[in-house]
């Protein structure tokens, strides 16, 4: 049976049959539409999961272009894959997509590509190891159990101290995903609403129809191609500033960029927004080294006129630039910055009014509890990309589609750029065991998300052939 025969043969009944741990259990289940608030949210009755063997593998996945952020370029995407094997045999793989760059722009600088990639590829190996033997009840217990192991093995083999916790939270999201996926089938869970846990769902208790899709726009995409994205429908696109140089030299780009921007896009409208404008999303990865020199980025954005479509500004500031934010006239978002839920709640009280969740890039164990502060809190989210391969996509889809609707549109959000970035994205998108599904494709700038792919989830319990041939003849 290939990929599309498994996605399209699938159901939760025959998930279940499959399934040899299901007997006497009784699973609360959402149909489409319904809200997850009306579910039982406090029964867990989670089976205890011993890790006997693992096993990881790697490619390398080239880049259309070099891909600009933070200063630094990349030219490819290490795609890692991480087994877990439990006592009965039951045996799961999850993918990471690796970002170096994003997760410690330093370890980025004082490496070759290839070389800061090692690193992070070396760190999931040592989780996986570590792993062995132990017993846990939910992924969330795991990855407590290994995270601070694995950081100060980052630490030690970088020779970094100060090694941003992102790196080693990055490094543990195909491992985290394999947890999952034997939790659930373990537990006899076929859905993700079922798969998270009682405590949780609270911070994922809705079903969007639709969800915009956000295409990025790096520093080396041109102004016409951000023209004809908006002419596509895409109408919520993420604009990176930030740009190399001095602060003066980056203020200045990022002002000219900004005008032109404005100038090709700034008079087409949406009826997605109140107003009919598009709005802008700035991700400066923290890039502006002091609040003045946003300030007068914003009073330029006045001056043209484009500060009213201004919609959310990610990471402006270094994480170390521990200042209110809360003045500054328009939503900051926190992204890397907040790297736990501890964190989160730091942001939160320096005036961040948006979250960026990255269960691709720091984990769904950990996006889960980021999500949970930030719901307590009534702190809007969203999620955010890190240029992923076509499944992890789904993955961070299956959170953004339960995300309570962002202020102002009424409907969720996820990146996707990896369709701008990855030279042989067609090619990766038939790893995808559900490549084809209506709810896989952005139309006029949204994912439509039907019945089908709420009771598939995305596709992320199906196996795909592609990544467990990385593994056929082991084990």
């Amino acid at each position: 049976m290939n990929n599309r025969e498994q996605c399209n043969g699938f159901s939760r009944r025959r998930f279940i049959q499959q399934s040899g741990a299901l007997a006497g259990l009784c699973i609360p289940r959402l149909s489409y539409g319904q809200n997850a608030r009306d579910v039982n949210t406090t029964k867990d009755t989670s089976m205890h999961i011993t890790v006997k063997n693992t096993d990881s593998n790697f490619e390398r996945e080239p880049l259309i272009r070099p891909f600009g952020f933070k200063g630094g370029y990349m030219t490819e995407i290490w795609q890692t894959a991480a087994l877990l094997e439990e006592e009965s045999g039951l045996r799961k793989i999850g993918l990471c997509s690796q970002s170096v760059l994003w997760s410690d722009a330093a370890i980025f600088a004082s490496h070759s590509e290839s070389g800061g990639n090692a690193l992070m590829y070396a760190m999931t190996e040592h989780a996986l190891r570590t792993a062995r033997g132990m017993t846990f009840t939910t992924p969330i217990d795991l990855l407590d159990m290994v995270l601070g192991d694995v950081y100060e093995y980052g630490k030690a083999v970088t020779g970094n101290p100060d090694l941003r916790k992102t790196f080693a939270l990055n490094a543990l999201v195909g491992f985290d995903n394999a947890a999952w996926l034997v939790y659930a089938e373990k537990n006899g869970i076929g859905t993700f609403d079922d798969m998270i846990p009682p405590m949780y769902r609270s911070a994922l208790s809705h079903h969007h129809k639709e969800l915009a899709s956000i295409p990025l726009m790096a520093y080396a995409v041109p102004v016409e191609e951000i023209r004809d994205a908006a002419g596509q429908g895409y109408f919520f696109m993420k604009i990176k500033i930030g740009q190399p140089g001095t602060q003066e030299e980056m203020l200045e780009k990022d002002k000219s960029r900004m005008t032109e921007i404005h100038k090709a896009i700034g008079n087409i409208e949406t009826p997605y927004t109140k107003n009919g404008k598009l709005p802008y999303y700035f991700d400066a990865n923290g890039r502006y080294a002091r609040k003045e020199t946003l300030l007068r980025l914003l009073d330029h954005a006045r001056k043209i006129g484009a500060f009213d479509h201004i919609a959310i500004i990610e990471e402006p500031f270094p994480e170390e630039y521990e200042e209110s934010v809360g003045d500054l006239g328009v939503r900051i978002a926190a992204d890397e910055s907040a790297h736990t839920d501890a964190d989160a709640v730091k942001r939160i009280q320096m005036g961040y009014g948006a979250i960026a969740l990255k269960a691709i890039a720091k984990t769904l164990s950990m996006t889960l509890k980021i999500a949970k502060v930030a719901h307590e809190n009534g702190i809007p989210c969203f999620c955010a990309d890190l240029t992923v391969n076509p499944i992890l996509v789904d993955w961070n889809k299956n959170v953004a589609a339960r995300l309570a609707p962002f202020p102002g549109l009424g409907l969720g959000l996820v990146e996707t750029n990896g369709h701008q970035n990855y030279r042989n994205w067609e090619k990766m998108k038939g790893y995808h065991p559900c490549n084809g599904a209506p709810w896989t494709e952005t139309r006029r700038g949204v994912f439509m998300l039907d019945k089908d792919f709420y009771e598939k989830s995305g596709g992320i319990f199906l196996p795909s052939g592609h990544y467990e041939d990385m593994f056929r003849y082991k084990g």
